[in-house]
């Protein structure tokens, strides 16, 4: 289980499309909004979780038709919200434009919702998510026995590590965000992240099963 815990924070420490996306919101809706999108991250690990113990994700993985459809959607959803990102910091530029106080405020429009539904998708759509619960949560279980309980246990504290990495994550940019949320700043900030982004995209649509 430590085996299993030390890898698993390890993997989700490296910087990916959750990162960006959690970033995007915090530093575009403040903290409510980056734990929104947190949330929506699990939520989306979750399907994986479920359909990889079921066995549906080793069926989607052995199908190039299915799996080659997840990853374009997948690619596409993450290139919209990059060029959405790009076009945000055009926007920060443009709106703050004579604020040398830093700006505005984050927005807190009350659509969380929104926030949820970003990071929800980011992992739901991404099939090298399920490629990960295929291949990687089968090294640590058992040969026969209580496989499944196992899983699910596992699973709870890959869950669980992901919520406590990008929980002080999402604590960090808001404890920073007064700096972080200059204009010039946050435009520089959101104008990288939607590079990233793309860029994740299109190493998502470069993937085989």
């Amino acid at each position: 289980m430590l085996t299993f815990a030390a890898a698993s924070l390890v993997l989700i420490m490296i910087p990916g499309p959750d990162q960006a996306l959690i970033t995007r919101s915090a530093l575009a809706g403040g903290r409510r909004a980056g734990l929104l999108t947190m949330v929506g991250g699990v939520l989306g690990l979750v399907v994986h979780v479920g359909a990889a113990v079921l066995g549906i994700s080793a069926v989607l993985l052995a199908s190039a038709t299915a799996f080659t459809v997840l990853k374009v959607v997948g690619a596409v959803y993450l290139v919209w919200m990059g060029i959405a990102t790009l076009r945000g910091a055009r926007r920060t530029l443009r709106e703050q434009a004579g604020r040398p106080d830093g700006g505005d405020e984050p927005e807190e429009d009350g659509a969380g919702g929104r926030y949820v539904r970003y990071g929800f998708l980011s992992n739901a759509l991404n099939p090298k998510v399920a490629l990960f619960f295929v291949t990687f949560l089968p090294q640590f279980l058992p040969p026969e026995g209580q496989v499944f309980p196992r899983a699910m246990a596992l699973s709870l504290v890959f869950a669980a590590l992901y919520l406590l990495w990008f929980g002080l994550y999402v604590f960090t940019v808001d404890r920073l965000g007064r700096v972080l949320r200059r204009p010039r700043v946050r435009a520089r900030i959101e104008q990288v992240t939607g590079l990233l982004l793309i860029g994740f995209a299109v190493r998502l649509a470069l993937q085989s099963p």
